[in-house]
């Protein structure tokens, strides 16, 4: 690879990273002591220089930090997901400590996401099954979501601020919207089954020919909204397979499915850059650059499902193996030329590099 920049965090493996949405020399790693089994956690600020990357700020927690989120109203001020179940804020103003502790949640905090609109609130998912919204400004949550089971991860809509999506243990997405009434199942508006077939009579093929029969359910880990169509989820877990939806058509099974990781699927990230990009982090020591296949010509002859569309199998375009642990974490930079991303792993690095070098021509 032809240009890549690397930071250690020695004694602390990282389980996430985030690029500041202001300032294109600024990211933030979440990390945590043996593993997130046991011991301490450890923020780290960082800052890109001439000199490479260096440490801008850190903060130490009691409790093993397993995401992070930064603020959307306060370039210094960034959330993060504990192990002890709370989320504290950080302000790289102030020395030491949280400005604010937020806990409510009975099991381990694992994904945190800050409000892109109205920037006003942050939500948390939590392995209780639970996902809460929060204000800032106040330490009782605004309001829970239940889920009633291990819930990995959630995020916001990227154009509607009262849309929120979770991916849990039991095979779904959910997708909640704020703007019903609570009675009606606690805002739930639609439930996908990630790993079924679609609906309908027969079953439907792939775009080699294949049939598509489903898959068995298994844990997703990630998801992430296209910053492009604000109707599409990518998500990837255990089953190895990123999948991407359309929330409008619940029972129709996936648009995409993406195949190539030999273990399960940390993380997605679409790219803030291409409609058709995304980024996957995986167990098996790999991040991986992704066409959905949506802006592709269709195969000559393609093949269709009894919904009268046809099931895209998209393609890898690059693979990154610089790490030498599980690849727990990646993100994009939103600046510049629109190639830049980071990624950790549990090997205690964090790595910047350029995803335009591994691009197959």
């Amino acid at each position: 690879m032809a240009s890549m920049l690397e930071f250690r965090t020695p004694g602390f493996n990282p389980y996430a990273v985030k690029y500041s949405p202001y300032y294109d020399s600024r990211l933030a790693v979440a990390a945590s002591a043996n593993y997130g089994i046991v011991g301490n956690g450890r923020l780290f600020c960082l800052g890109l220089s001439a000199a490479g990357i260096q440490i801008e700020k850190t903060f130490d927690t009691n409790d093993a930090l397993y995401d992070l989120a930064w603020s959307e109203i306060n370039e210094n001020q960034l959330v993060v997901a504990c192990g002890d179940g709370s989320l504290k804020l950080f302000d790289l103003a102030v020395d030491q400590f949280p400005v604010m502790n937020f806990h409510e949640h009975k099991r381990e905090t694992f994904s945190v996401a800050w409000n892109p609109i109205t920037k006003d609130a942050f939500i948390s998912s939590s392995w209780d099954g639970t996902v809460k919204i929060w204000s800032p400004a106040r330490t009782a949550s605004l309001k829970t979501l239940p889920i009633g089971c291990c819930t990995y991860s959630t995020a916001f809509s990227p154009t509607n601020p009262h849309i929120i999506s979770a991916v849990s243990s039991d095979s779904h997405l959910r997708i909640f919207d704020l703007r019903t009434p609570v009675s009606a199942k606690y805002h739930l508006a639609t439930v996908i089954p990630v790993h079924a077939p679609p609906a309908g009579p027969t079953l439907p093929r792939l775009a080699d020919g294949q049939t598509f029969a489903g898959a068995m359910p298994a844990e997703i880990l990630t998801h992430d909204w296209n910053k492009y169509n604000d109707t599409v989820i990518a998500t990837g877990g255990v089953d190895r397979v990123i999948r991407t939806f359309d929330i409008r058509n619940p029972q129709g099974g996936p648009l995409a499915l993406l195949v190539g990781h030999d273990y399960a699927v940390r993380r997605v990230a679409w790219s803030p850059h291409a409609s058709d990009i995304l980024i996957s982090a995986s167990y098996d020591m790999t991040v991986r650059v992704w066409t959905d296949g949506s802006t592709m010509a269709p195969p000559p002859s393609p093949i269709v499902n009894n919904n009268n569309t046809m099931i895209r199998t998209g393609a890898q375009l690059g693979l990154m193996n610089r790490h030498t642990e599980f690849a727990t974490g990646v993100d994009w930079c939103l600046f510049g030329l629109g190639g830049w991303v980071a990624s950790v792993g549990w090997d205690e690095r964090v790595l910047l590099w350029d995803a335009h070098s591994l691009l197959r021509r």
